[in-house]
């Protein structure tokens, strides 16, 4: 397992994540509820943070590795499905919500691996509707977190209207990438043999 600093950063992301898990489950009286969301935020928004500047540095330092470019992702994953289970448990993000982001993520994980093994990962690359999904998700995400108003801004209102725009993007995404890796899965189910 190299040691760089990229790496470590990413290691750094994921222990992050029971830190914000963990503000919630504190003792009563140890924090008030707006002290909570207050923590949890800065936790989120610091991991977040590391996964922009880990890959930027990986680039800028010629740390790209192997296994680097397959924690980094698994990193984003984990921290995105905690927070979701700890939104849904707050009641600040609906079910069906949490099980279609959740559900995706494993599902093109499971595809792009799948793809790869047939030297086929550039048919499922990160596209830009991807990405726009990643941004809605790492913007709805802190708000809600946050729950309480920022000024005149209502950050429940605003962060649950761009996790549904997240959603719709995750199922759009979802969409485009099976769609890229259908002709490959017919192939290799014979399907793509019988319809010639």
């Amino acid at each position: 397992m190299p040691l760089n600093i990229p790496n470590l950063l990413t290691w750094a992301r994921i222990l992050l994540i029971p830190l914000f898990v963990c503000v919630f489950y504190l003792p009563e009286g140890w924090l008030a509820p707006s002290e909570q969301n207050f923590l949890a935020t800065v936790f989120f928004v610091v991991a977040a943070v590391t996964d922009w500047f880990d890959g930027w540095l990986a680039r800028k330092l010629g740390q790209i590795t192997a296994f680097g470019a397959f924690l980094d992702p698994v990193a984003d994953k984990l921290m995105v499905a905690a927070a979701l289970i700890v939104l849904l448990k707050l009641g600040r993000v609906d079910a069906i919500v949490a099980f279609i982001i959740i559900g995706r993520e494993i599902t093109i994980s499971a595809l792009r691996e799948w793809m790869a093994s047939i030297g086929a990962s550039k048919s499922v690359a990160v596209s830009f509707l991807g990405k726009l999904k990643t941004t809605a998700q790492m913007i709805a995400i802190p708000l809600l977190l946050f729950h309480d108003p920022l000024g005149v801004m209502q950050s429940q209102f605003i962060g649950t209207w761009l996790i549904y725009a997240a959603t719709i993007l995750t199922l759009w995404s979802m969409a485009y990438y099976l769609r890229m890796a259908w002709p490959e899965i017919l192939a290799r189910t014979g399907k793509g043999e019988a319809g010639k």
